[in-house]
C-alpha cells in the first residue's frame, strides 16, 4: 500500500507559477512510476505528466508541454509538478498517481494507477 497526499494548490493569475507536491508513504516509493491527472466537474480525469520510477523517462500532456515539469526525489518520497505559465483553462483538481511497475512505457491512462491521492484545487484567473 502507498498513501499519497498532495499539496501546493491555490489561487494564482495567468503566468504565474505554482509547484505541487505529492508526498508517499508506505512502500519504497521507488518501485512506483507516477503521474499527474486533473480534473474539472462534469469532465473525465485528464492525464498531465508521468515518470517512470528512476525519473528518467517522463512524458506530458501535450496542453502543459514546455510548461509544467515533473521530478521526483525518491530519498523524500515526493513527487513535484511545476507549473509555469499558468493559464485559467489549467484551472482543476490536481491528483497525483502512482504505479507499482518498473517499467519504463509512459502510463497515460487513470486505470493504469492503483494508487491515487484526494487531490488539491489549482485556480488560475485571468
Amino acid at each position: 500500500q502507498v498513501q499519497l497526499v498532495e499539496s501546493g494548490g491555490g489561487l494564482v493569475q495567468a503566468g504565474d507559477s505554482l509547484r505541487l507536491s505529492c508526498a508517499a508513504s508506505g512502500r519504497p516509493f521507488s518501485n512506483y512510476a507516477v503521474g499527474w491527472f486533473r480534473q474539472t466537474p462534469g469532465k473525465e480525469r485528464e492525464f498531465v505528466a508521468t515518470m517512470d520510477w528512476s525519473g528518467g523517462s517522463t512524458y506530458y500532456a501535450d496542453s502543459v508541454k514546455g510548461r509544467f515539469t515533473i521530478s521526483r526525489d525518491n530519498a523524500k518520497n515526493t513527487v513535484y509538478l511545476q507549473m509555469n505559465s499558468l493559464k485559467p483553462e489549467d484551472t482543476a483538481v490536481y491528483s497525483c498517481a502512482a504505479a507499482r511497475t518498473r517499467s519504463i512505457v509512459a502510463r497515460t491512462e487513470a486505470y493504469e494507477y492503483g494508487y491515487w491521492g484526494q487531490g488539491t484545487q489549482v485556480t488560475v484567473s485571468s
